[in-house]
């Protein structure tokens, strides 16, 4: 490998390097301990020091200087792990620099020209291996010890590394951490200690940062219930975020089969680089923050004060700038945010160079002026290029009038704060199929109605009119304190859908897809998915108590919604709690705003919620549990196992409390979650356990503590309701319950935000990411025991082994995931299908792990042995294997009984797994996890599977000529290097002669009519060509397939009408008189030697490939 030149002076450095080769410019170097006579305490204490000391020679022993005669002063330019790969650069520099360096005068000029020329060739280098990293040379280096230590395959992306400790019981280890696309590795060498850790990201239990009295702060990692810690990090924290950032992006792409289509950075995991999954990351909490779609990534970001005219005063923040949006954060406490659309942006100027600012001005006439940006310049002109405003001089009579109304604004609204104008959202009217909320139409307000409800609704309404006034209105509104102090009080039924709209995003969503919703009604119009029968049967238990889902109209418009999502996001499709959320969507929103609400709540504010493993809500309850710990320790003592209330709060999660609380009450939770997102819901979640803490205590079983939690949701009341009795649900039950109190809803959620607002959204998002590993991790755990559990009742290994088993299975198909986004088999992967097919192999991934695992070590046609298996174990022919039927063939080749593993050899040449395609590939391939699944088709084959009977050596056909020759030959190439090879070769032959004969006598009986001599060059054709087969056996099946026709074409023309075949008994019971084959096959395997083998050459033959 090429250095870069780096200056080195050898006065104390002879005693560790001995001079191999030199020249007059170039010196060839062999470190001390390595190569001939190295070892003994020399090779301890200078692997030690070079390790230690991150030196380049602990894995590249040899090395090249460049030196000048009148120099004492040496430049290291090459170094190579082996004396071959050192001589290859030691020969290019002798072929290519020697004869130039001879024209130059001075040795400065020489220096120059070795430098620049070696520094030309790692550019070269560079530009192959797309190394963009802060430091190539270094990174060059530490990729290269990457590579020599754990030989990974070379695919595999190195990301980033850090000097670290990593804890061996109870002795810290001085090494190396390595942080790669699909692997945490970790070496040292201290003392001749080798110490190698190699972990996969998918195989991480728990990533958490840590702290106890021996290590005051480390690194926690769980994988294969082991625990490792790493410590004495000089970056503890970039460490951690980085491993949480590769975790997480294992898990979405193996997992979830996320493809990052919109971000090129993640889009190919053999380019990930540290500066990518940054910026991954910082684009997602800003997308989190600002609720803004998928499709916006973080492109700049500038220090600046917004002036806030309503505050008389400057705000200290960050403008963020998107593909389409500006957004602006306060830093200074005051929790003052803004959203400004592109589409929105008519202008933007700069008053006064001298104050380093600009002023946006936006429809609605708005005006936004930021103040001391450092780079105002090109913010200003990147926010006109992407607005599609010129400021050429060809317009500069309209950007006059423009700027001088920007500034009559600017004035006007700093002199006169309470005039701002109201900013009114452009509201486009797409064509939607209902277009008034379903609560306006089923219960209009009415205007002369002035009972108290209805006055303190009004009274709501004002406040929320005084606060736009101050703070705007629509989709360029501020968000600050006072807003959230509004979402408590409650919001207006008048307001509620098109706060939603703004809170969630959504707004944006259906401003910029015009009509999308539309098209997609009419293209699901009439679809029959699994997804649409599940919506159909769940439309009639969507809120059944309101009048509008009693009526054609709210479930039309209930079902268009929910077929629509389903069209537009198969992924998800239907879920049950979707049709509850959408159900109060619609009571409040337009049909078009909650199907935009419905996408804002699947796709961004409850990622993975509405799934088959509802993977998003497990992952909440556990963050649930965290904080139950955190903040409610009386809880904790009295009752030690939390998971109680994981399974009591799931529908709190999945339905946002709508499902256990009345709809009046619920809306006002949902009117918190819209504006706080998931914190809301958890806040309320500590808030009802709070409340009930005393009776939790006292309660004996879980069962009491249900029906506790029951009675006080039946209890909670929205008092403050203008909603008429028909319609709300408590009203009608409390009456009767006039001795248990009630609680109103607006106290209740003024409460949980008065004790526990003080949870941070970030610390929510960080509990996420660390709590999901766990989650994915345990359903992974349960659909390995379950498998396990179908598989054991049909074979012999132990349930330990099967475990091994499985892991192998599992880590083969994650294999050709790990360094391609479009895997077949991560495209196969689908959770919903049944345990048995969530993973299976293909042909390629099949022959790999029966390669590791086959029972005969010696074997030589393992390519074509192995596409036999697998085309005999594959019996629906969907060119895919699952896990019982890899186990199947195991067992009965490593546990059979000689006839079992005899008929398994026997049914290998014949129909369909001998009956191959010409250049022998697997031409089918199901398309997995798309439309309708035939759950008839399902049940039939259970039913075939239940009443198949078990096949006997009778049920099997005869073996003809071809099939027989190739059998012979299969059996010669199992025998092929064992001990007792030229026994077995006896056997064999023995045994194929005794057959030849025994049918050329029963023919002879059989066909008197027929010429004896028709018959004999036949068989003396067939056995020449079996005895032939121990000279060469067929390594492929073009080879065997060729050669069994070869000899059919020698027996005469007259053949195919008298070909002879064998019965499987016939064949048994003859190999049945050879001791040397029977106990051959009957030779017990070591079940767990083959195991640790395989585990430990999984990868290694993938790189080697």
């Amino acid at each position: 490998m090429w250095l870069k030149p780096d200056e080195i002076l050898l006065k104390n450095a002879f005693k560790l390097w001995v001079t191999e080769k030199d020249n007059e410019y170039f010196v060839l170097q062999r470190r001390r301990g390595y190569g001939e006579g190295g070892g003994g305490l020399t090779g301890l204490l200078v692997g030690t020091l070079d390790t230690v000391l991150d030196s380049t020679s602990k894995v590249a022993p040899f090395r090249i200087l460049h030196h000048t005669p009148d120099s004492q002063v040496y430049w290291s330019i090459a170094c190579g792990v082996t004396k071959e790969e050192i001589g290859q650069h030691w020969d290019w520099l002798q072929q290519n620099i020697m004869r130039t360096l001879a024209v130059f005068d001075s040795s400065e000029d020489i220096t120059s020209f070795v430098q620049g020329k070696i520094r030309g060739l790692i550019a070269e280098e560079g530009k192959m291996s797309l190394v963009l990293e802060d430091d190539p040379g270094k990174f060059r280096e530490a990729l290269f010890k990457f590579e020599k230590w754990f030989e990974l395959p070379p695919e595999e992306k190195l990301v980033t590394y850090y000097s670290c400790s990593y804890w061996k019981g109870k002795v810290p280890c001085q090494g190396w951490l390595y942080l790669s696309t699909n692997f945490l590795c970790f070496y040292s060498y201290l003392l001749g200690s080798e110490v190698k850790l190699v972990i996969s990201w998918d195989e991480i239990w728990r990533l958490e940062k840590t702290s106890n009295v021996i290590l005051t702060e480390s690194i926690h990692v769980l994988a294969h219930g082991e625990d490792h810690y790493f410590s004495m990090l000089l970056h503890l924290n970039e460490t951690f975020v980085i491993m949480e950032q590769l975790a997480d992006y294992s898990i979405k792409r193996l997992f979830d089969k996320e493809a990052f289509q919109r971000e090129p950075a993640l889009s190919d995991p053999l380019q990930i680089t540290k500066r990518g999954l940054e910026a991954h990351a910082k684009s997602e909490q800003f997308r989190t923050f600002f609720r803004l779609p998928k499709e916006e990534n973080l492109l700049e970001v500038h220090e600046s004060f917004l002036w806030v005219p309503f505050s008389h005063f400057n705000t200290l923040g960050k403008i963020c700038l998107s593909e389409n949006y500006l957004c602006f954060a306060s830093q200074d406490g005051s929790q003052c945010h803004v959203i400004i659309p592109m589409r929105e942006v008519v202008n933007v100027e700069k008053p006064e160079s001298s104050s380093r600012a600009l002023t946006v001005c936006v429809r609605g006439k708005r005006a936004l002026r930021f103040s001391e940006v450092r780079d105002y310049q090109r913010l200003a002109n990147t926010i006109r290029s992407r607005c599609g405003i010129s400021a050429s001089p060809q317009h500069s009579a309209s950007s006059e009038a423009i700027r001088g109304e920007c500034q009559s604004l600017i004035n006007h609204f700093e002199d006169n704060p309470e005039d701002v104008t109201l900013m009114v959202g452009q509201k486009d009217c797409s064509k939607a199929v209902s277009t008034e909320a379903l609560m306006t139409v089923f219960h209009p307000q009415d205007l002369e109605n002035l009972d108290p409800k209805m006055l303190k609704e009004k009274m709501k309404e004002q406040s929320w009119n005084i606060h736009f006034s101050e703070y705007g209105r629509g989709t360029s509104m501020f968000f600050n304190r006072k807003t959230r102090d509004l979402i408590v009080r409650g919001v207006p039924e008048t307001l509620r859908g098109e706060l939603w709209m703004l809170f969630s995003g959504a707004v944006n969503d259906m401003a910029t897809h015009p009509g999308y919703y539309t098209e997609l009604v009419e293209q699901s119009l009439g679809t029959s998915t699994l997804a649409t029968d599940e919506i159909e049967r769940d439309l009639h238990r969507s809120l059944p108590e309101h009048p509008a889902f009693q009526s054609d109209t709210g479930i039309s418009a209930l079902r268009r919604v929910l077929t629509a999502y389903a069209y537009r996001n198969p992924k998800i499709g239907y879920c049950q709690a979707m049709n509850i959320l959408t159900s109060v969507l619609l009571l409040y929103a337009k049909e078009e705003e909650a199907f935009w609400l419905l996408v804002a709540v699947c796709e961004r504010m409850l990622p993975d919620y509405f799934n088959r493993r509802i993977i998003g809500a497990l992952v909440d309850q556990a963050v649930f549990e965290d904080l139950i710990r955190e903040n409610l320790p009386q809880l904790v003592e009295h009752m030690t196992d939390l998971s109680f209330f994981s399974s009591v709060s799931l529908s709190w999660f999945l339905t946002l409390f709508i499902s256990v609380l009345p709809i009046e009450s619920a809306v006002n939770v949902v009117d918190c979650f819209f504006f706080d997102g998931i914190k809301a819901i958890l806040q309320l979640g500590l808030a009802v356990l709070d409340y009930n803490m005393e009776a939790l205590i006292s309660c004996h079983d879980d069962a009491e503590a249900v029906t506790i939690l029951n009675k006080f949701f039946d209890s909670v009341t929205n008092k403050d309701s203008p909603l008429p009795p028909t319609v709300q649900q408590a009203s009608v039950g409390n009456n009767d319950k006039a001795s248990h109190f009630n609680v109103d809803i607006s106290e209740l959620i003024r409460e949980a935000y008065e004790k526990y607002g003080n949870i941070r959204s970030e610390d929510v998002e960080s509990s996420r990411k660390r709590n999901k590993l766990h989650v994915i991790q345990t359903l992974e755990d349960t659909t390995k025991q379950n498998v396990i559990r179908v598989v054991s009742q049909e074979v012999r290994f132990s349930a330990s082994h099967l475990d091994e088993l499985y892991n192998l299975f599992k880590r083969q198909h994650f294999l050709s995931c790990y360094w391609t986004m479009k895997s077949p088999a991560l495209l196969h992967h689908d959770p919903s299908l049944a345990y048995l097919e969530q993973y299976q192999l293909g042909f390629q991934q099949f022959s790999v792990l029966f390669s590791l695992l086959e029972p005969w070590a010696f074997c030589t046609t393992k390519s074509t042995l192995s596409l036999w298996i697998f085309r005999l174990i594959d019996e629906n022919q969907d060119g895919l294997v699952n896990f019982k039927e890899f186990c199947s063939a195991l067992d009965t080749l490593y546990s059979g009984s000689f006839t079992n593993k005899l008929k398994f050899l026997f049914k290998l040449h014949l129909p369909p797994a001998f009956d191959l395609p010409e250049d022998g590939v697997i031409r089918k391939s199901p398309e997995r996890g798309r439309g309708k699944v035939d759950l008839q088709a399902y049940l039939k084959q259970w039913q075939n599977e239940i009443l198949k009977k078990e096949e006997t050596i009778r049920d099997l056909p005869r073996i003809n000529q071809t099939q027989f020759i190739q059998f012979s030959k299969t059996l010669y190439n199992i025998f092929h290097g064992d001990p007792e090879e030229e026994s077995l070769y006896r056997a064999v032959a023995h045994v194929t002669s005794l057959l030849l004969r025994m049918e050329e006598v029963g023919r002879r009986l059989q066909e008197v009519s027929s010429p004896t001599e028709s018959t004999k060059p036949s068989n003396t054709a067939a056995a020449a060509a079996v005895e032939s087969s121990t000279e060469g056996p067929s390594t492929t099946p073009e080879s065997s397939d060729t050669s069994g026709s070869r000899h059919g074409q020698d027996a005469g023309p007259n053949l195919s009408e008298m070909e002879w075949s064998f019965s499987f008994e016939q064949v048994l019971a003859s190999l049945l008189n050879e001791p040397a084959i029977v106990s051959f096959f009957e030779r017990p395997v070591d079940v767990q030697a083959k195991l640790g083998q395989a585990k430990v050459g999984q990868l290694k033959l993938k790189a080697n490939k």
